[in-house]
């Protein structure tokens, strides 16, 4: 799907896993928090983003907003 490997993720001493599935292997990539009125006013490109991990089993994604979560290599 990807051509990047798959990451781990922690917040604090907290390992992400998948709420679906209970992988503990994503793809990331950075989304973006879209709002209506950028949108309307065609400024979409100031919207905030977040970092999206995208589990590699199922497919399920999370978002996370902040600077908590830390990513890893697997191997």
């Amino acid at each position: 799907m990807f051509k990047r490997k798959p990451v781990a993720a922690m917040v604090g001493d907290r390992t992400v896993r998948c709420l679906i599935c209970g992988s503990e292997q994503f793809w990331d990539r950075e989304v973006q928090l879209n709002t209506s009125g950028l949108e309307f006013l065609g400024m979409e490109w100031a919207n905030a983003s977040a970092t999206g991990l995208i589990c590699t089993d199922c497919g399920f994604v999370q978002e996370f907003a902040g600077n908590a979560l830390e990513l890893y290599k697997t191997d």
